[in-house]
């Protein structure tokens, strides 16, 4: 193996004898701008669930657009017995190797990074590489005082890679998931094809690439939707003895007319520490009295709400905040405050994550389940599962709360629950060894056992299925257009080889 490089661009050469990789690939050279690497990539072998790890054959770092399509339609045009499979990694945060391509081909996304362009106006947009993390993109925005509606907990993630998936948090029941945010997006199909496309213009690939876990196409692009940014953020939690109490309140906030800015939930089971946690930097004005709560064992519900507010507008956000709490039936001596900057709170993970970097806990097996359960059955899942099933949430927070299904357009490859209101259940819990890991996975087993058993009906956020009979099921009558789509766009199913939904060898149809 060895590279040739001139002024404009690196051209890949392979000795096939050498590395035993298909004759086509060994003798036709890639033209790119960036370059491939085939050693030190276990990076790439890697993701933030860290427990499936897959070495791809070699890793493209492109510096152009021009870089990935070139290299997918040479994989392409080796047609289905040679072609290797090929992976989009972005900030590597998938959980079981989603973002893997097992002696295949991954792109560094995250090379990508490029000029982002703000438009203002009416309706405000930003232009951004799909390798930029949404951290990137919020503080670019904010320099013209706007800022995206939707978000994830966690902003260290690319745009592409929430995209590909949905892209969910606490704005969601107001605003919709990322994907219902988007205006247009540059996609590299799995022929090598560059489309630009939207609601009018290639709608169906535009539609089938948001939250269709990168089967379609390689998102290198996204026009993105934004608004005027607040400066400051009140932060409040609550909480709850009674599951059925709680649920109603939040059912009640994310239905109001006038409410708040983020509404999110979390379990709390036999544990200390009740109004902090891992994924949060939330500080309560009186950390005295947050100190002296005590669960005493109990399942406890913590809803956690912001308002949004500039300076200048204190007494006015005040007094709304007061007027929406009071109908709301919390524990009363549980109403935990803080304030802080609209990009504190919105980075808040990321503050979380540096201190457990320093400790040596971010790393570690993350054996996450994230579902989605329609609102008709949250209670049996709560009767089935908090305190029974789940006997604490020490290794990690537990979060809950509900989203309106009108801000989701069911026209892309995103699966809900069919009801008007469902809820997000995500445990996120951390393995610091073996037999926690072992003893987690069992939980989630248990879990998603219960939940078929009790006919649920509940939907796999962030999916991980072995077959495609399970698939298949997961899709539902979803499943035909699905297939139909990934025929059309990706035909040989060489990428996003790490969902393991289709594999190049079999019929997709």
């Amino acid at each position: 193996m060895f590279l040739k490089q001139n002024t404009s661009n690196i051209v890949l050469l392979l000795c096939c004898c050498m590395l035993s990789l298909p004759l086509s690939l060994s003798a036709i050279p890639i033209p790119v701008h960036g370059h491939f690497t085939f050693d030190g990539n276990e990076f790439a072998a890697r993701d933030f669930g860290n427990q499936l790890h897959s070495l791809p054959w070699a890793v493209l770092h492109p510096k152009k657009v021009s870089d990935v399509a070139a290299t997918i339609k040479h994989v392409w045009q080796m047609g289905p017995a040679a072609a290797p499979t090929v992976a989009a990694r972005g900030h590597g945060h998938s959980l079981l190797g989603q973002a893997q391509a097992p002696q295949g081909i991954v792109i560094n996304m995250e090379s990508l990074r490029g000029e982002m362009q703000v438009i203002n106006g009416k309706s405000p947009y930003v232009d951004a590489s799909a390798g930029e993390l949404w951290i990137n993109v919020l503080q670019h925005c904010l320099k013209h005082g706007l800022a995206p509606k939707s978000w994830t907990d966690y902003l260290h993630l690319t745009v592409g890679g929430t995209l590909s998936n949905a892209g969910i948090s606490g704005q969601a029941f107001r605003h919709g998931p990322q994907i219902s945010n988007v205006h247009q997006l540059e996609v590299i199909t799995g022929k090598g094809e560059v489309v630009v496309c939207s609601q009018d213009k290639n709608a169906d690939l535009f539609h089938s690439v948001l939250g269709g876990l990168g089967q379609f196409g390689i998102i290198t692009r996204a026009r993105i939707s934004l608004e005027p940014a607040p400066k400051m953020v009140k932060w409040i939690r609550v909480l709850y003895s009674d599951f059925s109490t709680f649920a109603r309140d939040q059912e009640r906030l994310i239905s109001a007319e006038k409410t708040f800015d983020y509404i999110e939930g979390l379990v709390i089971v036999n544990r200390t520490g009740l109004v902090n946690n891992w994924r949060s930097s939330f500080n309560p004005e009186d950390p005295d009295q947050a100190n002296q709560f005590v669960s005493d064992g109990r399942t406890l519900f913590c809803l956690e709400l912001t308002k949004n507010f500039n300076p200048g507008e204190e007494a006015d956000i005040d007094k709304e905040i007061k007027s929406l709490l009071s109908e709301l039936s919390y524990i009363p001596s549980t109403m935990f405050v803080t304030e802080t900057s609209y990009v504190e709170f919105l980075d808040r993970v990321h503050t979380a994550e540096l201190m457990l970097r320093s400790k040596g806990l971010w790393d570690l097996p993350h054996p996450w389940l994230n579902l989605l359960v329609p609102r008709s059955k949250i209670h049996t899942f709560a009767d089935g599962v908090f305190g029974n099933i789940l006997t604490d949430t020490n290794n990690g927070p537990v979060l809950i709360y509900p989203v309106n299904k009108s801000k989701w357009d069911n026209r892309t490859s995103f699966v809900t629950p069919d009801e008007d209101v469902f809820y997000l259940v995500a445990f996120l819990p951390h393995a610091a060894e073996s037999d926690e890991l072992q003893h987690l996975v069992n939980q989630n087993r248990r879990i998603l056992n219960f939940c078929d058993s009790a006919q649920l009906g509940v939907k796999q956020y962030l999916p991980h299925y072995k077959t495609q009979e399970e698939w298949r099921a997961h899709f539902g009558p979803r499943w035909e257009i699905f297939a139909q789509r990934k025929s059309a766009y990706d035909p040989l199913a060489i990428l996003a080889p790490g969902q393991r939904i289709f594999q190049k060898s079999i019929s997709i149809l």
